[in-house]
C-alpha cells in the first residue's frame, strides 16, 4: 500500500493491524485471496477511491479494526473479512458487483449487496430510534452476517472519535450506536459489544456525568470482589438453611446503567442507592416459585435492613412485557445501599431473553417472530461445530415479508401488514385523517385509497371536508384499526337515520292510541325478517318498509298472543348433566334438589363457597348450577329478579381435592412477620399457599394470601392460628 496515504501515527498502526489480520486469517484465507484483496485496495487507494471521509477517518484502518474485532468475537470468516475490507470500493463504484461475484464468489457478493441497501437508508436518520427502523433495517439487509458486521463497524467507529474534533458527528455517531446498534447487539446475545457502545454513547454525549460516575466507582476489582462476596456469604448460608436450592451472584452496576437511575430518578450519583447489585436465583416449581421468592425476601430482609420506599414487587403484577421480579433495596456492610433481586429460573430467563421465554412458558404464539428468531442466531453463535460465522450464512432474514414498512414526508416510519392500502396508512395516522382521505401521493405520484403499499414508499395523505366512509371501503382494507372506524362511523350515521324512522313509527302508533308492548315488539321486527333494532328502523326511514304493515304485523301477533304464561320453577328448567368425561365434578361432592346426580355446576369466584359453607344452587340460562355462599350479595342480586331460579343445595361427604381462599391480613410492618405466616401456612396439613400479595404504609401492613384448604373447619383453625401471631391485627376471609 502507499504508506504516503497515512499519517505516522496510522502507519504505526495498520502494519500492526495487518501482521495481526494475516496471523489470524492464514486457516481460512488463501494466500491467492490475499494478494488480490491487497492489489485491488492498493489501486483504489491511488485512483482516491479508498479515500479518508469527510470527517478524517482512515478506512483502511476502520476496516481493518473492524475485521479484527470481528475474529475476536466470532473467529476468522473468509467471507465476511473480505466483504468488509472491499465494501467501501464498490460504494464508492471502483468495484463492480458482478466482478466481486466473478472473482471472490456470490456469497461475498451478496454480503456486500446487503451493505450497500442499508447505508442507503441513513438518508431517514429521524427514524433511527424507532423500532420500525431496527426491523426494516433487517427486511433490507437480507443475511444476518450483514448486521454483524454493520454493529462490529460502529464499535470501532465508537473507539476511533474520542476528541473528535466535530462534536455535531460525535453526536450524532453516539446516539445511533445507543437508539440502533446497541439494542440490535442485545438482541443479538451481543452483550459485551452492547455493554461498550453503551458506555461510550454516554462518554461522548455525557463525558463530565461519565467522569464523574467512573470516579465514583473507581475501587480495586478485588476490593468490589470482597465486597460482594461478604454481602453474599451469610444469605448463602441462610437460604442454605432454610433449604431453598438456589444460585446468587453479584456485580458492580455498569456506568451507562448509573446514569440511566441518575436520569429516571432525577438524583446526583451520591443519591443512588444500589451501586451493586445481588442477583437471587431459586431453583423451584412454578406453583412454589412466588412462595419461596417471599421465603428469601424475608431471610434477606431480617439479616440486612430494607429500604420499604424501594421495594417492587412484580410478582403479584408483573411489568406489562412479562418481567417478574422482586426488587429490595438493603443497607449493606461498610454503609452501602445494594440491590436484590429475587426471581426464579423461570422469571430469570424471561428477563434474560424476554418476550420470546414469556410465550413459551405461556404457551403463546409470538406476534412477531423476531425474539424467537434472535434467539436461534445466538444459539447458533454458542453451539456452532463449524464456527458460528459458517452456520449463520443460512439465516434468512425474511422475518418481515408479512410487514410493510413506509415513510411520512418528513421522515417518520410506520409499520403495516403485507397488503395495507393507502387508506389503512391514513386510519393508521389518524382517524378523522382516514375517515377524509380521499386518496394520496406516493413518491410523488397520485395513487387512489385502494393501492397497496410497498415497503419503502412515501406517503401524503389527500382529504376533503365533504368525505365520509363508506360500507365498500371494508372490502379492502386490512388493519383492525381502519375496520373498525369506518364500521363505527358507518353505523353511527346508520344510527341517525334509524332514529328518524323510530321517530317516525312511535308518532303512528300514539296516531292509532296503541301502547307497545316489547315483547310482542320484538316478536314483530323478528317476524318481517331483521335481524338487529337499527336494521329495522333504518328500513322504515328508507321507505323500503311501510309504517302500516308494521302495525298490522304488530297487530296481529298482539291477538294472537293471549296464553298465560306458564310460571316456571326450578322443577321446569332442564338441567345440563356433567359430561361423561368430565372428572372433575364426582357425584358426591354437592347434593342438589331432591339428591340429583350428575348435574353440572360450578362454584362462583365471586364469593369462593368451600365445603362446610352454607350454599344455594342458582340455575342459569345453560342449565348449569351456579353454586354460591348463601350469603353472597351476587345471589341476592339474581334471586331478587328470578327468585323461581334458586335450587336446594347442600355438602356432600368430605371430598380430598382443595379451595382456594383469599385471606385479607392487617398487621404491624414488623420484621420476619411475613416469614412467620408462610411458616403457620406451610406446617398445616392439606393446606398450601398459593400467592401473597403484601402493601405497607406508615408502619402498618396489608396483604392478600390466597390458599387452598380442604374445607371450612380447617379454614377457621388456620385462621385462628394466624391471629396468635405477634403483630398481626386481624385475618377476615376476603368477600371476592
Amino acid at each position: 500500500m502507499e504508506m504516503e496515504y497515512f499519517n505516522d501515527e496510522e502507519k504505526v498502526l495498520v502494519i500492526s493491524q495487518c501482521k495481526a489480520l494475516l496471523k489470524s486469517v492464514k486457516d481460512v484465507v488463501s494466500s491467492e485471496d490475499i494478494n488480490r484483496v491487497h492489489k485491488i485496495i492498493k489501486e483504489g487507494i491511488e485512483q482516491k477511491h479508498y479515500a479518508r471521509d469527510k470527517y478524517g477517518i482512515n478506512p483502511t484502518t476502520r476496516n481493518l479494526a473492524t475485521a479484527l474485532t470481528l475474529i475476536e468475537s466470532f473467529g476468522a470468516d473468509r467471507n465476511m473479512i473480505i466483504a468488509i475490507l472491499l465494501y467501501n470500493l464498490c460504494k464508492s463504484e471502483f468495484i463492480p458487483e458482478d466482478y466481486i461475484q466473478r472473482e471472490f464468489g456470490s456469497d461475498i457478493a451478496k454480503l456486500i449487496k446487503g451493505l450497500l441497501q442499508v447505508s442507503r437508508l441513513y438518508k431517514k436518520s429521524s427514524a433511527l430510534a424507532s423500532e420500525n427502523y431496527h426491523k426494516l433495517l433487517l427486511t433490507f439487509a437480507e443475511d444476518i452476517r450483514v448486521i454483524i458486521i454493520m454493529t462490529v463497524d460502529r464499535l470501532c467507529v465508537m473507539r476511533m472519535i474520542n476528541h473528535h474534533p466535530n462534536t455535531r458527528f460525535v453526536n450524532d455517531i453516539s446516539n445511533e450506536s445507543r437508539y440502533l446498534y446497541a439494542p440490535l447487539a442485545h438482541r443479538l446475545g451481543l452483550y459485551k459489544i452492547k455493554s461498550e457502545l453503551e458506555d461510550l454513547s454516554l462518554k461522548y454525549t455525557h463525558r463530565d456525568v461519565f467522569t464523574q460516575i467512573a470516579h465514583k466507582l473507581n475501587q480495586t476489582k478485588e476490593k468490589r470482589e470482597e465486597y460482594i462476596a461478604n454481602f453474599i456469604a451469610p444469605v448463602k448460608e441462610a437460604l442454605t438453611k432454610a433449604g431453598l436450592k438456589f444460585d446468587i451472584k453479584g456485580r458492580t452496576k455498569s456506568i451507562n446503567s448509573i446514569y440511566n437511575k441518575m436520569v429516571k430518578q432525577n438524583a446526583e450519583v451520591d443519591d443512588i442507592f444500589d451501586l451493586f447489585a445481588i442477583r437471587i436465583i431459586l431453583d423451584t416449581e412454578q406453583e412454589k416459585e412466588k412462595t419461596e421468592c417471599w421465603v428469601a425476601y424475608s431471610i434477606v430482609t431480617d439479616m440486612y435492613k430494607a429500604n420499604p420506599a424501594r421495594l417492587k414487587d412484580w410478582l403479584t403484577i408483573p411489568k406489562s412485557n412479562g418481567y417478574e421480579s422482586l426488587h429490595i433495596t438493603v443497607y449493606g456492610p461498610d454503609n452501602q445501599w445494594v440491590e436484590v433481586q429475587i426471581r426464579s429460573k423461570r422469571m430469570d430467563e424471561i428477563a434474560e431473553r424476554g418476550l420470546a421465554a414469556h410465550w413459551k412458558y405461556k404457551g403463546i404464539k409470538s406476534e412477531s417472530n423476531l425474539d424467537d428468531w434472535m434467539n436461534n442466531v445466538r444459539d447458533l453463535l454458542e453451539t456452532g461445530n463449524e464456527g458460528p460465522t459458517a452456520l449463520m450464512k443460512d439465516v434468512k432474514m425474511d422475518i418481515y415479508d408479512k410487514e410493510v414498512f413506509v415513510f411520512t414526508p418528513k421522515g417518520d416510519l410506520y409499520k403495516l401488514p403485507q397488503g395495507a392500502s393507502l387508506l389503512d396508512f391514513a386510519f393508521h395516522i389518524h382517524s378523522k385523517l382516514g375517515c377524509a382521505c380521499t386518496g394520496g401521493k406516493v413518491n410523488g405520484k397520485n395513487q387512489k385509497i385502494t393501492y397497496k403499499l410497498q415497503s419503502g414508499d412515501t406517503i401524503e395523505i389527500l382529504t376533503s371536508a365533504t368525505q365520509t366512509p363508506k360500507p365498500d371501503w371494508l372490502n379492502f382494507v386490512v388493519t383492525s384499526k381502519a375496520r373498525n372506524k369506518i364500521k363505527q362511523s358507518v353505523n353511527e350515521m346508520r344510527a341517525k337515520t334509524a332514529e328518524y324512522g323510530k321517530e317516525l313509527l312511535q308518532r303512528r302508533f300514539k296516531n292509532r292510541k296503541i301502547e307497545v308492548e316489547e315483547s310482542v315488539f320484538m316478536k314483530t321486527i323478528r317476524k318481517l325478517g331483521y335481524k338487529t333494532v337499527t336494521d329495522f328502523y333504518t328500513a322504515i326511514s328508507n321507505e323500503t318498509l311501510n309504517v302500516n304493515d308494521v302495525i298490522d304485523s304488530y297487530l296481529d301477533i298482539y291477538n294472537k298472543d293471549s296464553e298465560t304464561a306458564v310460571h316456571e320453577t326450578a322443577a321446569n328448567f332442564v338441567l345440563q348433566p356433567v359430561a361423561e368425561k368430565d372428572d372433575s365434578k364426582p357425584n358426591d361432592i354437592l347434593v342438589i334438589g331432591e339428591n340429583m346426580k350428575g348435574i353440572n355446576y360450578t362454584l362462583c369466584k365471586c364469593c369462593n363457597p368451600i365445603f362446610g359453607d352454607e350454599v344455594t344452587g342458582y340455575i342459569s340460562s345453560s342449565g348449569t348450577i351456579k353454586v354460591h355462599r348463601t350469603g353472597c350479595n351476587n345471589l341476592h342480586h339474581l334471586l331478587r329478579k328470578e327468585p323461581n331460579r334458586e335450587i336446594k343445595t347442600t355438602w356432600s361427604g368430605k371430598i380430598g381435592s382443595q379451595f382456594a381462599v383469599t385471606l385479607r391480613i392487617v398487621g404491624n410492618d414488623d420484621i420476619g412477620i411475613v416469614t412467620n405466616i408462610t411458616s403457620v401456612i406451610t406446617k398445616e396439613k392439606d393446606t398450601t399457599l398459593r400467592n401473597i400479595s403484601i402493601d405497607s404504609h406508615d408502619g402498618l401492613f396489608q396483604g392478600y394470601l390466597v390458599i387452598g384448604v380442604g374445607d371450612k373447619t380447617a379454614l377457621n383453625d388456620l385462621i385462628k392460628k394466624i391471629r396468635t401471631i405477634k403483630g398481626v391485627k386481624d385475618v377476615q376471609r376476603s368477600n371476592n
